[in-house]
């Protein structure tokens, strides 16, 4: 079966937010991606504690995909230090054809 990853990450606005998410699917880096709802975040961040409203999203691709997929989310964020982190997951738990249908919709980008 294939191997996929959730990568979690979050945004600092609804529109950050889902413009990397339409642009991640259509660039076939993943297969969908989940726009959740706003959360309140504490954090330190130099020397400080901060608290920011922020959305999380999670993006379901292919073990392959993954690397390129973070680079890009790293690359096209707005935040100095991005949370994108891999959520492996247990394929023995998941339905065979969702494991299917991820791989197959999350190649990488479309290639000339």
């Amino acid at each position: 079966m294939p191997q996929i990853v959730l990568l979690y990450t979050t945004w600092p606005d609804a529109e950050t937010a889902e413009a990397a998410a339409a642009e991640a699917v259509a660039e076939r880096l993943c297969a969908c991606a989940n726009i959740q709802q706003p959360m309140e975040s504490i954090y330190h961040w130099q020397g400080a504690i901060e608290r920011a409203g922020e959305i999380p999203v999670l993006f379901k691709t292919s073990v392959e995909t993954a690397p390129a997929l973070r680079d890009w989310l790293v690359a096209r964020h707005p935040y100095e230090t991005p949370c994108v982190v891999a959520l492996p997951v247990e394929s023995a738990l998941s339905n065979d054809g969702f494991l299917i249908w991820v791989a197959q919709e999350s190649p990488g980008r479309e290639r000339d």
